[in-house]
């Protein structure tokens, strides 16, 4: 049992006085705006407590990153631990966070607030307790991990130091789950031009709307694998001048996933054809926009890295759940770096402005941290 080890007890038992510290962190972090794209002052915020904590070699990359690292003595895997810092809520949401017993209310507070705390605080108890390390661990604040933002900032940081880690833990979603799975996606803006009119003088001729109308009609008659799951969605539409006026423009924005990149080049593929066909059938102009593109990757539920994580939660009496999901974790897993995601505290409504947290099961995320990268010491290094 890795709380066998003394230094597990001592961090264990530190984790669980740092609750006071950790909430005010996860209030001060969250109260920082940081929509997707603008994530700057959250990051020269983290940037400032990664130094004052005791990381070494703390810097901001190209893209925005914030990187710190604690150094090991060369004889083990190295772990990248990352939270993203950016938020799916736009600029001028009010993030205030109003506490309420063992509840923090404020839009972001748990996606992704919660996580880029706790790994202030992890760093924070493994400086100040020298905990002796056989391989590097390196912490990153990334930026663009939500909607449009296309894992950006995690793609930067696994390309540069691809050759260095072995292992990659994302700090994201609820406490006891694990993902292991990344669901990649493929998300475009569709947009429909024609020449236009008005609807009594020119009725007949070809509207953008009614051919994006039928679109999007034939796209939800896809049938499409429940295994490996597979799906579509068509989540924004606009276009039109006037209700009296032939659509000279209409535009939607798609977003198809899959767990299996086969499946999902299949399902790119045929609405293209549907895109295709009506552009002949109506002699209309489409153009698809490559939005996004996360890749898929995965590692087996008996790998080291998922043996791990389950011993961890047992021994905080923790229930393990695996799911598939699109988090930071696919980069890494679609290049063949074992990686997995593992939330740090309770809550609910994500990505709505009554979301909210409870504080309470925090200490037990952060020894989950802490734990994990003890136990990450014994694991072996990854042939290169």
């Amino acid at each position: 049992m890795i709380l066998e080890h003394p230094t597990a007890c001592r961090l264990v038992a530190e984790a669980e006085l740092a609750l006071p510290e950790l909430v005010r962190e996860v209030i001060a972090v969250c109260e920082i705006p940081a929509p997707t794209f603008h994530e700057a002052e959250r990051a020269a915020y983290v940037e400032r407590r990664m130094q004052e904590v005791g990381l070494r070699e703390v810097r901001r990359d190209a893209v925005g990153n914030v990187i710190g690292r604690l150094r090991g003595n060369g004889t083990g895997p190295n772990l990248l631990i990352a939270a993203h810092l950016d938020t799916v809520f736009p600029a001028g949401t009010d993030v205030t966070v109003r506490p309420d017993g063992d509840i923090l209310r404020a839009p972001g507070v748990g996606d992704n607030s919660s996580s880029v705390a706790t790994m202030l605080h992890a760093a924070r108890l493994l400086v100040k307790n020298d905990v002796p390390l056989a391989g590097d661990v390196i912490f990153a604040a990334t930026c663009g991990e939500e909607g449009l933002g296309n894992l950006e900032g995690m793609r930067a940081v696994v390309e540069a130091l691809k050759d260095e880690i072995d292992y990659v833990i994302a700090l994201d979603g609820s406490l006891g789950g694990m993902v292991r799975e990344g669901v990649g996606s493929r998300r475009f803006r569709l947009v429909v031009a024609t020449s236009g009119g008005h609807s009594w003088g020119a009725f007949g001729a070809p509207s953008a709307i009614h051919s994006l109308g039928r679109i999007i009609a034939r796209i939800s008659e896809l049938r499409v694998p429940t295994h490996p799951k597979t799906t579509y969605n068509v989540g924004v539409i606009s276009g039109g001048t006037s209700i009296n006026t032939i659509a000279a423009r209409a535009e939607a924005l798609i977003d198809l996933r899959s767990l299996d990149r086969g499946e999902l080049v299949r399902l790119e593929e045929r609405v293209l054809r549907i895109v295709r066909a009506e552009e002949r059938e109506s002699g209309v102009r489409a153009t698809l926009e490559l939005l996004g593109d996360r890749p898929t990757g995965s590692i087996p539920d008996t790998h080291p890295l998922c043996n791990l994580v389950r011993r961890v939660h047992r021994e905080l009496g923790l229930q393990t759940r695996s799911y598939p999901s699109s988090t930071d974790g696919n980069i890494p897993l679609s290049m063949g770096i074992p990686a997995v995601t593992v939330g740090v505290t309770l809550g609910g409504n994500g990505h709505r402005l009554d979301e909210y947290i409870y504080t309470t099961p925090l200490t037990k995320g952060l020894a989950q941290v802490l734990l994990l990268v003890l136990g990450a010491q014994e694991l072996p290094q990854r042939a290169r």
